[in-house]
């Protein structure tokens, strides 16, 4: 089976960084997420300074509350909604504008080898964005003793949850032929599905249960106190696998139309 997906993985690779789409996303990635760790280090470092004459807030320093879980659980996650849609947009959509999606599903591969083909290409312009941020333990690691069980927990979670994004983003990419609305239509689900838990408060009973289950952000919350829970592992995965799944009905729906 890989020997069939590895073609189109390698395709799609080459048409990443043959063209300015992998280069502008992971510049925006860094940029920002660098400005947040940025303000967030300095923030902390204004705190340690007053805390030199004030033994009790120094006692209450903590580089793993005040930087590392606010940068990686929340600022963090909000720029996967946002650019990795981006990421995806272009897999399908492109391939039906141009009017090769035809010529993609009369290759001798499966239509499954080339969503995974098309979705691991996307997977690993998201990895090398998160390999990229490795910079960030190591400055934490210089100024103070970071736990790296939380950080292996939290880059897994993160890793995840930007996985099941692009789930949803190939998904989306697969709907229609133009890019801007699988990108549009990429952030608005994604952002339901980080939001959808705030709901939760104003519910009770198996409908608060049912809002937490759905919540991307909700599963998240263990992995950013370095706690890794196969329930938590189970949901991402079954996110990542239905949304793949439901690409390609869709994938084999426009195969029998011809």
């Amino acid at each position: 089976m890989m020997r069939n997906i590895y073609p189109i993985l390698k395709k799609e690779m080459r048409s990443y960084f043959n063209s300015s789409i992998a280069y502008v996303v992971i510049a925006a990635f860094l940029i920002i997420s660098g400005w947040f760790f940025y303000t967030s280090m300095a923030f902390f470092n204004m705190i340690s300074f007053q805390a030199m004459q004030n033994p009790y807030l120094r006692s209450q320093l903590n580089i793993m509350e005040m930087v590392v879980r606010p940068l990686f659980s929340g600022n963090l996650t909000v720029l996967l909604v946002i650019l990795l849609p981006a990421v995806t947009m272009r897999l399908f959509a492109e391939e039906k504008k141009s009017g090769t999606i035809e010529l993609l599903l009369t290759y001798p591969v499966s239509d499954f080898a080339v969503l995974m083909g098309k979705y691991l290409s996307s997977l690993g312009v998201f990895i090398a964005m998160l390999i990229l941020t490795g910079l960030y333990p190591l400055v934490i690691y210089w100024l103070s003793q970071p736990e790296w069980g939380v950080l292996v927990s939290v880059y897994l979670g993160l890793l995840l949850m930007g996985g099941s994004f692009l789930a949803l983003g190939l998904f989306a990419s697969s709907l229609t032929e133009n890019q801007i609305v699988a990108f549009v239509i990429g952030i608005a689900a994604s952002l339901f599905f980080w939001i959808i838990g705030w709901a939760s408060t104003f519910t009770g009973g198996f409908l608060k249960e049912l809002l937490l289950y759905l919540s991307v952000t909700h599963h998240f919350n263990n992995f950013r106190k370095g706690v890794i829970d196969t329930a938590d592992l189970a949901f991402y995965v079954i996110f990542i696998v239905f949304f793949l799944f439901c690409t390609l009905r869709v994938l084999e729906s426009k195969r029998w139309r011809g």
